[in-house]
């Protein structure tokens, strides 16, 4: 099988990648597979990434601490779906941990409850109650937040 030539030069790519990284904060895992689609050379793609990280274009702690504040925040998704998408990034365990464990209590807490209300009112309320209360169990954990603290809010609100 021929292999094809790379789409860019070394410092084309480096710019390029530069520019990409500056854009948004993205792990090794994702500037792998870009230097891969570009078709780039895998020694050449070391001395990308050596470069990218002597000039702080990539740091993977600081990827997570934006990847998971960006999720709680924005997206609202708990620890367990964020844990899942950076295992799936190949993100080393201890950086997951240390950036799971920096996620603000009361933001988290308040992020639960928001979701679970809004689809208690989005569900019928003529609805059979457990099923009702099935519906915004199976959401929440679609949203990655943890068994215990559906039961907590559930219990919560729905006094």
């Amino acid at each position: 099988m021929e292999s094809s030539s790379p789409d860019y030069s070394f410092e084309q790519a480096l710019v390029k990648m530069e520019a990409w990284c500056a854009y948004q904060d993205r792990c090794l895992f994702e500037i792998q597979n870009k230097l891969n689609s570009w078709n780039i050379d895998f020694s050449v793609q070391e001395k990308i990434i050596e470069k990218l990280i002597v000039n702080r274009f990539l740091d993977e702690k600081r990827f997570v601490e934006s990847y998971v504040s960006g999720k709680v925040r924005i997206k609202r998704w708990g620890r367990i779906k964020i844990k899942h998408h950076l295992f799936q990034k190949y993100i080393d365990k201890k950086l997951i941990e240390e950036g799971l464990r920096s996620i603000d209590q009361e933001i988290y807490w308040n992020n639960l409850i928001a979701l679970a209300n809004r689809k208690a009112i989005d569900i019928k309320s003529s609805e059979n109650p457990w099923k009702s209360k099935q519906k915004i169990m199976v959401y929440l954990a679609s949203k990655g937040y943890e068994q215990d603290l559906i039961f907590e809010v559930l219990n919560e609100i729905l006094q």
